[in-house]
């Protein structure tokens, strides 16, 4: 909205006030991209067995750096947002003193590259929901973010049936594999008649010189008789 309402007023100004004004939203938007940013990583869920133990990620990203970070782990009990813990980093590589407000939660990020993850201990079906990471970096003028991951809690993890998968592979494969072989049979095939063909091609031209020459037509080497001298 910062950035929209900064466009309006450029708008508005006179000729002479338009540069400044331009340069303005260009700083006003690169701050905005530089922002602090919470992840939970690229999969923002998770399927556990009841009684086992997980890891929710969360890590902050500031590209102007932080000082005196806010952040906090959230769970949503059915709307209400109870807190899971939280701390203030004083700065990068700072290894955070971390309040705990619930049992099995344990902080093992220990603000190594940003790392502010969290382990849940022997988790129960009431642990499932969604848990918010939170940040607020008073460095930006108290700009704050944050993201969510969601937690399932099941009896068993399911077993994916490859059946189906395994019978359609092996139908494909077993397809290619008889087409290869009917062409490698049919390229033999074609390869035998062939050598045949040329075989018998050869048998005629020899058969017809044969003839030729035991019939005594032209080109032979019959033997004439000399014709009789009269007296």
């Amino acid at each position: 909205m910062e950035v929209q309402w900064a466009g309006v007023e450029l708008l508005r100004m006179g000729p002479q006030h338009k540069a400044m004004g331009l340069i303005f939203s260009i700083m006003l938007a690169a701050w905005s991209v530089q922002g602090l940013e919470m992840s939970v990583g690229k999969i923002p869920f998770l399927q556990a067995v009841n009684g086992s133990t997980v890891l929710l990620p969360c890590t902050y990203l500031s590209c102007i750096g932080i000082q005196d970070l806010y952040f906090s782990w959230q769970f949503n009990d059915n709307g209400t947002m109870q807190k899971v813990c939280d701390s203030v980093i004083a700065s990068e590589l700072v290894t955070p003193h971390v309040n705990i407000y619930r049992e099995r939660v344990e902080f093992i990020g220990k603000n190594i590259a940003g790392n502010i993850s969290i382990l849940l201990w022997n988790i129960t079906f009431e642990d499932a929901g969604q848990y918010t990471c939170f940040g607020r970096n008073p460095k930006e003028k108290g700009r704050n973010h944050s993201t969510i991951f969601t937690l399932y809690v099941v009896d068993e993890l399911r077993v994916v049936d490859n059946t189906l998968t395994i019978i359609i592979a092996s139908a494909v494969g077993g397809s290619i594999a008889a087409l290869m072989a009917f062409m490698l049979i049919k390229n033999f095939t074609l390869f035998v008649l062939a050598k045949l063909e040329e075989k018998n091609k050869e048998c005629l031209v020899t058969s017809s010189g044969i003839d030729n020459t035991e019939n005594g037509l032209s080109g032979s080497k019959a033997d004439s008789k000399p014709t009789p001298k009269r007296k």
